[in-house]
């Protein structure tokens, strides 16, 4: 059964956070569980996330909640081994609104990173707003 891939020891990277201020807007607020906080984006195109695991996982499904109006239009998720080249394992389209969207992965490698792409906003300036962000799957052993 899937459960979710990200722990403490997964690390993460983004593309920008609105106006560096990363106490605020920063990246483990797509993690903390917490309704209230957010990953916020600086304005631009392609936004994006990466995950680093640590061990290989098998990915299942990607689940994810933006800020309405701050929604990515068409997503991406690639995945690599760890010093491997990235490779497209989906491509999604989520809804424009404040739910929480869940996009199936049908028969994805072992990889150890991934990197989810925002390739365009909903926003005219291009920034992303994440509330929460989850990636579950399998892991190797």
């Amino acid at each position: 059964m899937a459960s979710s891939l990200i722990c403490s020891e997964t690390q993460s990277r983004v593309s920008s956070v609105l106006n560096r201020d990363v106490k605020q807007y920063g990246k483990k607020y797509m993690f903390d569980c917490n309704e209230e906080t957010c990953w916020n984006s600086d304005q631009g195109e392609r936004q994006w996330v990466s995950l680093e695991f640590p061990k290989s996982v098998r990915v299942s499904e990607l689940k994810i909640q933006f800020q309405g109006g701050f929604s990515a239009k068409t997503c991406s998720i690639k995945g690599s081994p760890k010093d491997g080249d990235f490779t497209e394992l989906s491509h999604f389209y989520p809804e424009d609104d404040h739910s929480t969207h869940s996009f199936p992965i049908q028969e994805a490698p072992a990889v150890d990173r991934v990197k989810i792409m925002f390739e365009n906003s909903a926003d005219f300036f291009g920034r992303i707003i994440v509330y929460s962000l989850d990636v579950l799957g399998e892991r190797g052993s």
